[in-house]
């Protein structure tokens, strides 16, 4: 039996994103091979952070698969939770980027081999030895690994770890609104801690208004005790007890493209919530973790993927310094 404990376990995708990066000598796209997925990036920020991480999940017994593997081991992320797919192929992903830096996936998952993860190959251990458990709505939209993310999600909170939860909404990956909407519901009446991106909030509660919005969650989702929203560039919201505070993003400018900057957000808040809990927060408080949040994910944008390009903490301090 292992004795030692994880600040946070992440479960969830662990793909291959495949990022432009200019045209060939002869005009044609050239794409970057970067290992991504959301909740191996919020751990990869943590780990800059300096907590201690364990990382849950599938990938194919393939080429992209053993990157994916030594990906995280390189980041210090534990890997004894991955497990391999002898006949899937491990999940793919191709980001269309915008002029402004935003970004379209195309997904190659139908079957990918993170949504074949099985409930009987959970590390029940690092469930039961985690301070923290996030999950994101990814490893709901299909079985078998929708019944185990339910099953981490029931045995993380028996061990009394906080749970944290983002939507991250990818349309295609559904077979309908409806089923989006309700299991990002399930995800939603689980978790102690939300990070919510405004198209998220206008998608669950029918508003383009984020104070509204936050309102309706709040209200459909008492479990929740600390609320973030993100609005990209705009800024982030927090609401924590009654409490709101807000802070702008960073303009800075050399924006490239925004994978992983929700998830860099993510870390932070985690990070934040690490290192003061989550009772007796102050306004104070909220403003400070929102800078440091939107700091780090604005440091994110100014590179190409996410899990090698999650910045520093001496980065973060230099960028604060200049807000």
């Amino acid at each position: 039996m292992r004795s030692e404990a994880y600040d946070i376990v992440a479960l969830g995708e662990l793909l291959i994103d495949f990022t432009q990066n200019g045209k060939s000598g002869q005009g044609n796209l050239l794409f970057e091979a970067n290992p991504g997925g959301a909740p191996a990036n919020v751990l990869a920020m943590l780990r800059k952070l300096g907590h201690s991480c364990a990382f849950l999940g599938k990938v194919g017994a393939d080429g992209f698969g053993d990157l994916l593997e030594g990906t995280l081991r390189e980041a210090g992320i534990d890997v004894r939770g991955l497990r391999r797919d002898p006949v899937v192929h491990t999940t793919l992903a191709v980001v269309h980027t915008f002029e402004n830096g935003d970004r379209d996936f195309s997904f190659y998952r139908k079957p990918g081999a993170d949504v074949e993860l099985t409930a009987d190959e959970l590390d029940g251990e690092a469930l039961r030895a985690c301070r923290v458990f996030h999950f994101g709505s990814l490893s709901l939209t299909d079985e078998p690994v929708r019944t185990a993310t339910r099953q981490a999600v029931a045995a993380a909170r028996e061990a009394g770890a906080i749970i944290s939860f983002d939507p991250n909404l990818r349309p295609p990956l559904w077979e309908s609104e409806e089923a989006a909407r309700e299991q990002i519901a399930w995800g939603l009446a689980q978790c102690d801690v939300l990070k919510i991106a405004d198209n998220e909030v206008e998608f669950m509660c029918a508003t383009a208004d984020l104070d509204r919005g936050a309102a309706i969650l709040q209200e459909r989702f008492p479990n929740i005790r600390l609320l973030n929203v993100t609005a990209g560039a705009a800024g982030s919201h927090s609401h924590y007890a009654g409490l709101h505070a807000f802070e702008p993003g960073c303009t800075l400018g050399g924006v490239i493209e925004t994978t992983g900057a929700g998830d860099t957000f993510c870390a932070s808040v985690l990070h934040f919530v690490l290192e003061h809990g989550l009772d007796g927060l102050t306004e104070k408080q909220l403003h400070e973790m929102l800078r440091f949040a939107n700091a780090a994910a604005y440091l994110v944008t100014t590179k190409r993927g996410a899990i090698r390009s999650m910045p520093e903490p001496f980065e973060i301090d230099a960028v604060l310094a200049k807000m």
